[in-house]
C-alpha cells in the first residue's frame, strides 16, 4: 500500500515482534546485544479466536520490552499449529514475524484494512478480552503480518509502564514475570 493508504491513518508502527523456540535465550541475546531490558515475561497466555476462519486456542509465552515507544515483542509458540506462528509442518516461524499499530477498535480497523486488499489471517483475544487482535497479510506477500492491537485501558496502561521501566532499566536486572497457567 502506498503512504497515503491504510499504513498512513494507523499512525507509527508500535511493536515489532519476532519468534523463537527459546524465549530466554532470545531475551538474553536482545539484552547483551541490543542493550534492551527489562523483559517482562507472560508465560502460558491462551490466545482465542479464529485463524483462517477456524476457532483456534494457541498457547505462548510472550516477552516484551521497549526501546523509546516501540515495544519489541518475543513468542515462543507451545505446541505445533496450526497457527499464524507455525508453517504448514508444525514449526515454529522463527525469525522476524510481524509489525503492529495500536488502534481503537481492532474490529473497524480489520474491516478498513480488508477493504484496502489485505486478508485476515487470526482474530482473537487474551486475557478474556483484554487484549484483542488481528493479524492481516497481503494476498501477494505473506511473509511478514501486520497486527492490529485494540488499545484497550490495559493495553494502553502496559505500554505506558513497559516504556518507564525501559527508560529507567539499570541493563541488568530481570523484569516481571507472571504465569497464566498458576
Amino acid at each position: 500500500m502506498s503512504r497515503d493508504g491504510l499504513v498512513a491513518t494507523l499512525g507509527p508502527v508500535r511493536q515489532v515482534a519476532w519468534l523463537t523456540e527459546d524465549l530466554e535465550a532470545a531475551t538474553g541475546q536482545w539484552r547483551r546485544l541490543a542493550g534492551i531490558g527489562p523483559w517482562t515475561v507472560y508465560r502460558n497466555v491462551a490466545l482465542l479466536g479464529t485463524y483462517k476462519g477456524a476457532p483456534v486456542q494457541v498457547m505462548m509465552d510472550v516477552a516484551l520490552s521497549y526501546q523509546d515507544e516501540l515495544q519489541i515483542e518475543i513468542i515462543r509458540p507451545h505446541g505445533s499449529g496450526p497457527s499464524p506462528y507455525h508453517d504448514e509442518a508444525g514449526r515454529v516461524r522463527v525469525g522476524m514475524h510481524h509489525i503492529a499499530w495500536l488502534v481503537d477498535d481492532v474490529a473497524a480497523a480489520r474491516e478498513q484494512a480488508v477493504k484496502g486488499g489485505l486478508e485476515t489471517l487470526l482474530e482473537a483475544e487474551a486475557g478474556g478480552g483484554a487484549t484483542r487482535v488481528a493479524y492481516l497479510q497481503a494476498p501477494d506477500d505473506p511473509a511478514i503480518l501486520l497486527e492490529l492491537i485494540e488499545a484497550t485501558p490495559a493495553t494502553v496502561e502496559g505500554f505506558t509502564a513497559g516504556v518507564a521501566a525501559a527508560r529507567t532499566w539499570d541493563g541488568i536486572s530481570a523484569g516481571p514475570e507472571f504465569d497464566f497457567a498458576a
